[in-house]
Formats: structure tokens, C-alpha cells, sequence
């Protein structure tokens, strides 16, 4: 049997092979591979070896001689082949960077074609790779595109057409299936509601045409995904044609009571929201979120009304598992409110708020003039500063414990009154980072017209989330990277005196990828490729010829860690999904779960112990364009994660998990059981990271040297010996004479 040894470059990888026959002729290897290079040995019993060497590349071959033969051992025959060169080409067994630059990098369409806008995200095929799904220009045609780890890039696209216009797409996995369905919101019959639409997902790619579920129709406020009786099911929260006019009921629910045993499953039937409270008109558009506010780690409702004359408000509903929503907060919003959106800004273990506002949006552009951006920082439990601390006193709990991060706080607020006594609410002009830009806050070229929120993710890993905005000076709109930074004097969002909590600075070295963007009309972060740095998405108007999408590698390099998560749904039980007739399995992990929460603690290298709070898909409603997992950067530390709690919707007693010394720079996968009681199931992936080739060259380099200075103190000591030895045989022992 004859090792071959195939070393591919152009797709940066190499590995043995063991052919049945003889290797083909070196032409036809070069002629079938271009651009790579062949290596073959044959070793045979008397530890011979012949090596063929064939190089390819665009205009010259380089073939052996067949007449000559050259017997090297095995070991000589692998050292020549991973130090063989040319000119222009080295094999060297470690892949080289596929982008070089400390800088944003543009990468391209990856794969995806002109035209039409990417509508949301989603592990389709579940693979854990994060694949995109686009709406066609007509507005009515939508295309799954794969990503493919081996080319890098989108691919194998599926299409979908629905006979209606859509306005917004919201992949999740309502039939339980472990793979994602497709809920379609489109235009209605009548021009004051949505009819909505679930394509079941098939077994293998694409969606069940044949077999879509219509649902009863929401008003033009979109409905928001929830789990609202805790069984891990998709359900749906929003008010209906019918209910609008009924004050007491205008919240409905869309249940989930899905049973494909049925002859003629239901998926959803039509029942009264649970939310005790007075209910409000839902704006449209709004910001409505599912996430946990309170700090329990189960998911609250943060909802966004209007009262009909322009003026906003908003409301806090508390979950308390089968009890319902019990209403905790309302309160206006400030004048000229845009989209909210949710984050941990100041990295204390809470979710705080974080929108712009405007004076005046032009219909036309969605340009804002006059733009502020605002953050309602959660008044909240603090982390306790010592392990030993107890957390109370008097009797009174002041603080939480490391290990009590999901004690709910009954008295957690937001407080959005402008006051100079009030540090929990901080508001700064947009001019102060961008002094002769205004905000987009609107895209007008879609039908109707969707918002453009501020988009958070931490570019940095510095375990504070950062900035993504557009911005108009004239005709121009400008994607922008804004970076969480301390506060300081001169800082944007810091008071004159430089203090305050956050402050922000505008990525101002390698963004020249963003720089040039000149038509943006939606940014986004995503991690492509799942290698643990947030890349951007941008979306453009396309006019100057450029394409419609950017995509943006982050390849800056930061000496911090990041962790990744995502909560499933107990499809399948948590184990292998079967089809019905059982010809086929895979794993439940695609199912797009809003709800679950995660808090941790966290030590940096002065020993300083923090808490962070991250919500998983909090928002889903016109084009947010949220991961279906959870990213979080840890910044710099040189240990385990202590804790890492990982909460859910169940209504069970123990509703969360706490993790300990979860490795860093890995990815979580979270099975939660649905029966009370029952063990919940964790998966640890790791990625190997650029550095572990490295590591390797200077583990075994040193194990080497080691082994030699070993060998060379042993012939020492045998020497030594030796001479010893020697002496003792010529001692002559004089007292015996």
C-alpha cells in the first residue's frame, strides 16, 4: 500500500491518503489539479523510498525525471516535502492567514448575489454555521444561502417564492422539529393587517410549500416570537384585527399546540395574552423584546406603545412563570424616540437600554436631524464586591453573591427623566462624534419603510458592547464602528469633568473597508465562519454598481477572549431528530430561541471580578438581524469563567443553570429538559485557534531540545562513570601489602 501524501494550498489543507492503485501519471494530476501541489511517496519494505515531485501553476510544469531515482529513508522523504520550494510557491504544513492586516477588511458579497436585502439569520442546514436568507427585489422571492467552511463563502442556495409582498421574515422552529420553519409576515387583504404564514421546514434543504400553515392575520404591528407557557414552544404575541377594539384583551396570543401525530395538525390556536395589567396599543413600527429585566434569568416583555397621537410609551411586563405577566413599569418615552435596542452597556450584570432620538425624520431618506443617542442604564442589585460578602443587611439584600446572579430584584427601574441628579439616564448629541454627519434612522427603500437601530455586539471582546451606525452628510451614508471606551475628559457620553459610566469613540484606524461605503443602507455584526471576531454585514442601495452586499472580515487583534452560546428547545428530547420514516437523523440545532438568558462573572487579570448580562435573540421584528446565538467578549483574563448562569422559559422550579469553569474562547451548547427534575445536557466546541500550530512547533522544539541536553548530560554522566571506573582498577590497596 503506497502513502500519498496530498497537500492542497488553495484550499489550505493536507493529509494522507492510502490509494488501492498505483497513483495516476504526474501529467494527469497536474492537468486535473492547477494551482496545487503533488506530492507523492512509495515506501516499500526495505524502508526505500522513490519521491515524485509535480508543480502546477498557471504557466509552467515542472515534472521528475523518470529515469532517475533517488532512495532517501521516510523521515528524509517528509522533511523534503514540507520544506520543498519555489519561487512563488512554499509548502509549509500551516495554512497560511487567509486575511492579513490589523484592520477591517473587505471581504466582498461572499457568495451572495445582487439584488434584494438579507432579512435574517439562521443555522438552516444545522450545521452550526450561520447561514442568511435574502428577500428578493420583488419582494416576494426569498433564497437560503449556505455557508461553506471549505470555499468561505455563502452557497447552495434554496428559493422560496410567496404569492404575497413580504415584510418581514422570522425563522424559528415552530412544529419542534429541531430545524427551522420560516414565519412569513406579509401584506394583507386589507391594508390595516398582516397575514402571516409558516412554511414547515423538510428534512433536507428548503421548505414545505405544499403544506403552509396560515394563520389568523396581527394588525400591521408586527407579532414578536415569546415562549409563554413554558413547554420550549414557539408562540406568538401581538393584537389581532378583532381584539384592537377590545381594551381589556388586546393582547393575544398566537399558542403553539402543534402535534404532527394529528391527522390534520393545528399549529397555532388563538387565545387571550396572559398579561395582567392595563394594555396598550402597540406603535408601528416598535421595539418590542423579550428579555429578562429584572435579573431573575427569565425572560421579561418589554413592550412599545403608542397613544395615537404620535406620543410613545413603554411597558414592562414581569414574568411569573404560570401566574402570567404581571405589569411592573410604564413610563413615556422621550420625545422623537427611534428604535430600542437591549444590551449590557456597563457590563454590571443588567440589561439596559440603549436608543437615539430625533427632532425631526425625513420621510423621504430617514435621515434624522437633530439626532441624540440615549442609554436608561437598569437600576438594579449590584455584583457584591467580596465572595464573602453575604449580600445583605439588615435583613435587606443589597447586593447579589457571584453565585446568586438569578435572584430577582422586585425593585429594578429605568428612569428616563433628563435630571443632572440622574446618572442612570445619559444622553449626548450625535454631533459629538460626528460633528457634520446626521443618523439614519429610517430605510426608505424598502416597502413600508422599516427603522434602523443602533446595532450592538462587542467588536473588541472587551466585555462591553460596541456601536454599529449610519450615518447621511449629503447623499452619502456611511457605515461607522463606535467603540465602548472609559470615560474620560473630551469623551462623547462622558460629563465635561470626565466621569460617567460609558464613553464612545469612533473607529478612526483600518476602517477604511467602512470608509468607503458610500450608499449603506443597514449594517449588522455576525460572526462569520464561527472563528470568535464579530464581522459586519453591510447592506447597500447598490446604485453605484457596487453590489448590495459588503461583507466586512474583523481582523483586528485583540489580546482578550469571547465566548459564544445558544439555548435550544428540547426538540427531539435532546437528542438525535428522525425523520417518520426514520431514514434520516440530525441534530436539533436549528431552532432560533428567543427567550434565554446568560450571566457571568468573570476575573481580569488585576483580579477584579465583573458580571455581564447577554439575552439570546431578544428581538426579531422588522429586519433586527440578530445571531441566533449569544456572543460576549470576556476582554483580558487568565482564568475559567466562575460562573455562568444559563436561563430559560421553562416554568419549572429551576428554570436556570449554573455553569462552572466554562474554558474561554469556546463555544456552549445548552439542551434544557423539559421535565421538572430531569438533567439538562451541555456541549463544549472548541475551535482551534490561528496560534495552536505555533504552540505545536514550540512544544515539540522544546521537548527536542530537552531530549538533547538529556542525552548529551547522560553521556556525561556515563563518562564519568566510566572514569570512575577505571580509577577504582588501578587503586592499589597498600594496608594489604
Amino acid at each position: 500500500m503506497a502513502p500519498k501524501l496530498r497537500m492542497d494550498l488553495s484550499e489550505r489543507s493536507w493529509f494522507w491518503r492510502n490509494p488501492v492503485s498505483a497513483p495516476p501519471p504526474l501529467s494527469d494530476l497536474a492537468s486535473s489539479h492547477p494551482n496545487k501541489v503533488i506530492v507523492t511517496a512509495r515506501c516499500d519494505s526495505e524502508n526505500t523510498t522513490d519521491v515524485l515531485f509535480s508543480f502546477t501553476t498557471a504557466t509552467t510544469m515542472y515534472l521528475r525525471r523518470p529515469e532517475r531515482r533517488r532512495k532517501l529513508t521516510t523521515t528524509s522523504c517528509i522533511v523534503a516535502a514540507l520544506t520543498l520550494a519555489t519561487p512563488g510557491l512554499a509548502i509549509w504544513p500551516f495554512p497560511p492567514k487567509r486575511f492579513t492586516g490589523n484592520s477591517l477588511i473587505n471581504a466582498g458579497s461572499m457568495g451572495l448575489k445582487d439584488g434584494g436585502r438579507v432579512v435574517a439569520f439562521g443555522d438552516f442546514d444545522g450545521n452550526q454555521l450561520l447561514d442568511v436568507l435574502v428577500l428578493g427585489s420583488d419582494q416576494q422571492t426569498l433564497t437560503v444561502y449556505y455557508w461553506n467552511h471549505e470555499s468561505f463563502s455563502f452557497g447552495n442556495p434554496t428559493t422560496l417564492k410567496h404569492p404575497r409582498k413580504i415584510t418581514n421574515v422570522v425563522p424559528g422552529d415552530f412544529t419542534h422539529s429541531g430545524k427551522l420553519d420560516l414565519l412569513i409576515m406579509s401584506q394583507g387583504q386589507s391594508s390595516d393587517q398582516l397575514d402571516l404564514t409558516v412554511y414547515p421546514s423538510l428534512v433536507g434543504d428548503g421548505f414545505d410549500a405544499s403544506n403552509a400553515q396560515t394563520l389568523p392575520s396581527s394588525t400591521l404591528a408586527q407579532p414578536i416570537p415569546i415562549d409563554i407557557d413554558g413547554d420550549m414552544k414557539i408562540d406568538l404575541l401581538g393584537i389581532t384585527p378583532s381584539s384592537k377594539d377590545s381594551p381589556d384583551s388586546l393582547y393575544q396570543i398566537w399558542k403553539n399546540v402543534w402535534d404532527d401525530s394529528a391527522s390534520t395538525p393545528t399549529l397555532f390556536q388563538m387565545e387571550d395574552a396572559p398579561f395582567h395589567g392595563k394594555q396598550c396599543t402597540l406603535a408601528n413600527p416598535h421595539s418590542n423584546g423579550v428579555v429578562d429585566l429584572d435579573g431573575d434569568c427569565l425572560a421579561d416583555v418589554f413592550l412599545v406603545c403608542e397613544d395615537g397621537r404620535g406620543h410613545k410609551s413603554h411597558q414592562i411586563w414581569i414574568n411569573k412563570k404560570d401566574q402570567g405577566f404581571i405589569l411592573s413599569q410604564e413610563s413615556p418615552l422621550p420625545a422623537g424616540t427611534q428604535s430600542i435596542s437591549f444590551a449590557d452597556i456597563d457590563r454590571d450584570g443588567t440589561i439596559d437600554l440603549i436608543f437615539p432620538t430625533c427632532s425631526n425624520v425625513s420621510p423621504s431618506t430617514g435621515v434624522g436631524s437633530d439626532c441624540y443617542i440615549n442609554i436608561a442604564y437598569n437600576q438594579q442589585l449590584p455584583l457584591c464586591t467580596s465572595t464573602t460578602d453575604s449580600g445583605l443587611r439588615k435583613g435587606v439584600r443589597v447586593c447579589r453573591r457571584p453565585e446568586d446572579l438569578c435572584i430577582a430584584d422586585p425593585n429594578f427601574k429605568f428612569d428616563l427623566s433628563p435630571r443632572s441628579d440622574n446618572d442612570a439616564f445619559v444622553r449626548f448629541p450625535v454631533s459629538s462624534l460626528f460633528p457634520s454627519s446626521s443618523l439614519l434612522v429610517l430605510d426608505t427603500t424598502f416597502s413600508p419603510s422599516i427603522p434602523v437601530a443602533l446595532k450592538l455586539g462587542d467588536a473588541d471582546l472587551d466585555g462591553f458592547p460596541d456601536l454599529l451606525v449610519i450615518t447621511a452628510s449629503g447623499r452619502d451614508h456611511t457605515p461607522h464602528l463606535v467603540f465602548s471606551v472609559p470615560c474620560a475628559a473630551g469623551v462623547a457620553g462622558c460629563s465635561s469633568g470626565g466621569k460617567g459610566r460609558r464613553g464612545w469613540k469612533v473607529a478612526n484606524k483600518g476602517v477604511e473597508a467602512l470608509e468607503a461605503v458610500k450608499d449603506a443602507r443597514s449594517v449588522s455584526f455576525l460572526d462569520m465562519d464561527e472563528d470568535g471576531t464579530l464581522d459586519i454585514l453591510v447592506q447597500r442601495v447598490g446604485d453605484n454598481k457596487q453590489g448590495s452586499f459588503l461583507f466586512v472580515q474583523n481582523n483586528f487583534y485583540y489580546d482578550a477572549f469571547f465566548l459564544k452560546a445558544i439555548v435550544l428547545n428540547g426538540a427531539c428530547d435532546n437528542g438525535w431528530c428522525y425523520t417518520q420514516n426514520g431514514s434520516a437523523k440530525y441534530h436539533p440545532f436549528g431552532v432560533s430561541y428567543s427567550g434565554a438568558t446568560y450571566k457571568y462573572t468573570v476575573l481580569d487579570t488585576s483580579g477584579h471580578r465583573s458580571a455581564a448580562q447577554v439575552g439570546q435573540l431578544p428581538q426579531t421584528s422588522y429586519h433586527s438581524l440578530q445571531t441566533p446565538y449569544s456572543f460576549f467578549g470576556l476582554g483580558r483574563t487568565n482564568n475559567y469563567i466562575e460562573n455562568l448562569f444559563v436561563g430559560t422559559t421553562l416554568h419549572t422550579d429551576d428554570h436556570y443553570i449554573n455553569m462552572e469553569g466554562v474554558i474561554p474562547n469556546s463555544k456552549v451548547v445548552i439542551l434544557p429538559s423539559t421535565k421538572e427534575g430531569e438533567a439538562w445536557k451541555e456541549e463544549l466546541f472548541l475551535r482551534p485557534g490561528e496560534w495552536i500550530p505555533w504552540v505545536t512547533v514550540t512544544v515539540v522544539s522544546g521537548t527536542f531540545l530537552l531530549a538533547i541536553i538529556v542525552f548529551v548530560l547522560h553521556l556525561n554522566e556515563k563518562r564519568e562513570d566510566e572514569l570512575e571506573r577505571r580509577r577504582a582498577s588501578h587503586h592499589i590497596n597498600f594496608d594489604a601489602l
